[in-house]
């Protein structure tokens, strides 16, 4: 098991004791996606402080995926390839955006909207 699947795990040990799992996961992802907005805004500003907000997200999406690629994984198949499918854009999009020598903040966006929209889906809002 990776690092981030045991943090992950055990984090979400934690938050199943004091609350919905879905509701972690839909924390998690607000602040992946508050990270990413931070970082996004200070690119604008001519600094370079994407490194860790991208790592988080990675992470997090990183998980996402070997979780609902597990065979007991409860979730319906079309519902798993969809969370492989986010994650693989999210993979290409991190690398898209490590690699740009010339800030394009407009390269988060993706990332933040996709972050936000399902944090609210899990949270159950719309």
């Amino acid at each position: 098991m990776s690092q981030a699947h045991e943090a992950y795990a055990a984090a979400n040990r934690r938050a199943v004791n004091s609350s919905d799992p879905r509701s972690f996961e839909a924390e998690l992802l607000t602040k992946a996606a508050g990270r990413l907005q931070r970082a996004k805004d200070a690119w604008q500003e001519g600094y370079c402080d994407e490194e860790d907000a991208l790592l988080y997200n990675r992470q997090i999406w990183t998980v996402f995926a070997s979780s609902a690629a597990e065979k007991e994984h409860p979730l319906p198949h079309e519902i798993k390839q969809n969370i492989a499918n986010l994650a693989l854009f999210i993979f290409k999009r991190t690398a898209e955006i490590e690699a740009q020598r010339e800030p394009r903040p407009q390269l988060f966006d993706p990332l933040i909207s996709i972050n936000r929209d399902i944090a609210a889906g899990l949270a159950g809002r719309p």
